[in-house]
């Protein structure tokens, strides 16, 4: 009995089978899957070795089944990422059915170690989809590092993605505790304060930067022995010396007394290092610029539109467009700067200095011309190029500019603009690449006056006394400068 009993049950279940319709999988490659995020965020900041799981949705939202031929992480077995699908935790996993109108979960882990300095600020991987020969991709983003994150959760049409760091009628201060890492715009509201203390790493993410919005201040206050870095926050060797990571220092216009301050600073691989211009309404004060190096921009070191600039004890350098870029009027007095554009990483058309004295409204895009004066004492301005000074001057405003105990790099000299300098001669830096103290040979030791090397300005960017005969540059010669 049980044996005829066995052979229905069976025979019942070869039946079933057979009537059963085989499930069919488009391969329309027109036919796309689609994801409840773009990028899976792990915004917690770890305090210890600690890992943590985010969720995120497929979505077959057409009207036939699809089979994802693979899921994988783009870093494979080397990521500190995980996935998990159907139960199973891997880094790869392949023919993954989705039918018609349905969604699954694939979990998303990750595990750091934030006090593991090798790692970067911020840890990514890519997250690979593959479907009817589509490749479609979701970012995955974790901290990497013990730091203080400034991530961006505000936007305006016309302007960058930002976060207030700084608030209006707000005193904030940046300490050396632990770096700051920014993703997309640090924005000082208007009235506010940013105060950045001796020591501090600013790391930013690519395409963000720092950004005084009108009237708000910016104050930079690094010492020689701790000056304040700002730079990307790549941290390979690779990225040592590459340009472009970040996108620049945004300095709006100031209101009376409380003008912005860099001092004791570097200012390194972005875009553009300083970014002043007058924007909302007219300037009331000077961006004061002491003890600061802007170097390795892919675009402009010192950048300004109808501002006034007081620098001192200033090196920029090695930029893909102008060095220093003064334009659109203003007032600005320099001493004891270097200015050195060998940049060697592209062609480079534009000058290393550049004046002029029109400005361009945001408002109603017209052109004004305004008053512009400028003053360079005890400076040098050299390039790689035949010459390295260039003017855009509209007729009507005022504009004068002189260069005092200078050595420039320009055919565009004269007995009116130009006391006690030299042109075309050779510096001789001892590196002109990457290091600018004076060789032994270099002209520029006592070419400087003494009148412009007064007060802090007695000592140079290394803290050197000047005495009675001051070099042009940032840098007084040393004799013994590489045993230092």
């Amino acid at each position: 009995m049980h044996k005829y009993v066995g052979i229905v049950i069976v025979a019942i279940l070869i039946g079933f089978t057979a009537c059963r319709k085989p499930t069919n999988f488009s391969d329309d490659k027109s036919l796309k899957i689609s994801f409840s995020t773009d990028t899976v965020t792990f915004d917690t900041v770890f305090t210890s070795i600690g890992s943590s799981t985010r969720q995120l949705m497929i979505y077959n939202s057409n009207d036939e089944n699809l089979k994802i031929s693979s899921i994988r992480l783009e870093s494979g077995n080397l990521s500190q990422f995980s996935i998990n699908v159907d139960g199973q935790s891997g880094h790869k996993f392949s023919d993954i059915e989705i039918y018609a109108k349905d969604s699954i979960y694939v979990f998303v882990r990750v595990t750091i170690n934030p006090n593991d300095l090798n790692n970067p600020f911020f840890v990514e991987d890519k997250l690979i989809f593959e479907t009817n020969d589509n490749r479609q991709i979701v970012n995955l983003t974790a901290y990497g590092q013990n730091a203080n994150y400034i991530v961006a959760d505000q936007y305006i049409n016309g302007f960058p993605k930002f976060k207030i760091i700084a608030d209006s009628l707000q005193e904030v201060h940046w300490t050396a505790e632990r770096p700051y890492v920014v993703y997309g715009y640090a924005l000082i509201n208007s009235y506010g304060t940013l105060v950045i203390e001796p020591g501090t790493q600013i790391h930013f993410h690519d395409g963000s930067g720092l950004w005084a919005y009108s009237e708000g201040q910016l104050r930079v206050e690094g010492t020689p022995e701790n000056p304040v870095v700002f730079q990307g926050d790549r941290l390979e060797d690779f990225y040592t010396d590459m340009p472009g990571q970040w996108d620049r220092i945004w300095l709006m216009e100031a209101r009376e007394g409380h003008g912005h301050s860099i001092k004791n600073a570097i200012i390194k691989n972005g875009f553009i290092g300083i970014q002043a211009q007058c924007f909302e309404k007219a300037n009331r004060a000077f961006l004061d610029i002491h003890n600061t190096v802007v170097d390795n921009h892919t675009g402009i070191g010192l950048y300004t539109n109808l501002y006034n600039v007081r620098a001192s004890n200033f090196v920029v350098s090695n930029c893909g467009n102008y060095a220093v870029a003064l334009t659109g009027g203003g007032q600005y007095i320099f001493n004891q700067g270097t200015i050195a554009n060998y940049w060697n990483k592209s062609t480079r058309t534009t000058p290393a200095l550049f004046f002029n004295n029109v400005y361009q409204n945001p408002f109603d895009g017209n052109q004004y011309a305004y008053d512009f004066h400028c003053e360079m004492n005890n400076c040098i301005m050299y390039g790689n190029q035949e010459d390295e000074f260039d003017t855009e001057f509209y007729s009507g405003p005022d504009t004068t500019y002189i260069f005092n105990n200078t050595i420039l790099r320009t055919k565009r000299y004269n007995d009116i603009n130009y006391k006690e300098c030299l042109f075309n001669v050779n510096p001789k830096f001892v590196d002109k690449v990457s290091n600018y103290h004076l060789d032994t040979l270099s002209p520029a030791i006592g070419l400087g006056n003494p009148e412009y090397a007064t007060g802090a300005l007695q000592f140079d960017l290394d803290g050197v006394d000047r005495g009675n005969h001051p070099d042009a540059g940032a840098y007084q010669y040393v004799p013994i400068y590489e045993e230092r």
